[in-house]
């Protein structure tokens, strides 16, 4: 689409009001400018097409034949145009708002606290979306992102929600007896870890354990790390936030833990003003934590 050839789009809007409201101040009221800038917009689209469009009748203007052409076509279009600007906007005030989480989070940190949100906004669309993926949040149509580092991604907006601390945790039968203050007490035990998230392992590894000692497994989902230490058949380590609800209700014991400086969970969102419902949803993220 070629726009060198026709006037500004100020100075179509100008004269599509002109055409419509019957002169230059009643156009230069609706547009929110001077009569002068109204005048000189007509001047500018009559030099550039070599005809005339308006011409004065008492005290407002009349169109020419061309004139009333032309402010057919802009009525249409500009109908047109409205149209679809409105249509989107219905559409994006009426779309659930999009959350993407990892599935680890979601299934031990989100989703057990999300009764509480839906008993305060029972009418709130809301499509959570959990993935392990590296996304482009605007060109994926994602309002808001809950995301584990430091909180330095380039042209995001962060808003720490938790610390992420790590804790080994296992089941209470699974350390029954045992006095645990270094890794070296942990010997022998079976650990297991998700093969994807790394930062868990290496702390351990980092930390004096002796891999050798002891008999290391990975499966594929954090889901089914945690379901195998809850049955206390191993260990792992977690960030404290997604098995804070475990140790609370006895399933796990916290055995050793440490915060690495910076690491957490964080509310990513692309910079600029989030909607009414999407603050709504970070507010309430934020409370929760």
């Amino acid at each position: 689409m070629d726009w060198r050839g026709i006037p500004s789009l100020s100075a179509l809007r100008a004269f599509e009001a002109v055409a419509r409201a019957g002169s230059y101040s009643a156009a230069a009221r609706e547009l929110n400018v001077t009569h002068a800038a109204i005048a000189q917009h007509v001047r500018m689209m009559e030099t550039d097409l070599k005809t005339s469009l308006l011409v004065r009748e008492g005290r407002g203007m009349a169109l020419t034949d061309a004139g009333r052409q032309l402010a057919a076509e802009l009525s249409a279009g500009f109908t047109q145009i409205i149209a679809g600007v409105d249509a989107i906007a219905r559409d994006t005030a009426n779309r659930p708002i999009t959350l993407s989480v990892t599935p680890s989070f979601a299934e031990n940190w989100l989703m057990p606290r999300f009764s509480d949100f839906w008993a305060k906004h029972p009418d709130f669309g809301l499509s959570i979306q959990p993935n392990i993926e590296v996304i482009d949040l605007k060109r994926d149509g994602v309002d808001l992102a809950i995301r584990y580092g430091k909180g330095d991604w380039p042209g995001l907006d962060t808003t720490p929600l938790v610390k992420a601390d790590f804790t080994v945790v296992a089941a209470p039968s699974l350390v029954a007896g045992r006095t645990v203050e270094t890794f070296s007490d942990l010997n022998g035990l079976p650990w297991l870890f998700e093969v994807v998230h790394k930062e868990a392992r290496r702390w351990v590894m980092h930390s004096g354990m002796d891999l050798d000692a002891s008999p290391i497994n990975e499966v594929a989902t954090f889901g089914m790390v945690m379901a195998a230490v809850r049955s206390g058949k191993c260990l792992t380590v977690a960030s404290s936030a997604l098995v804070a609800d475990d140790i609370k209700a006895g399933n796990l014991v916290a055995l050793l833990q440490k915060q690495p400086a910076g690491l957490g969970y964080f509310i990513v969102h692309p910079k600029g003003v989030l909607s009414s419902r999407a603050k709504t949803l970070k507010s309430w993220l934020l409370a929760a934590a």
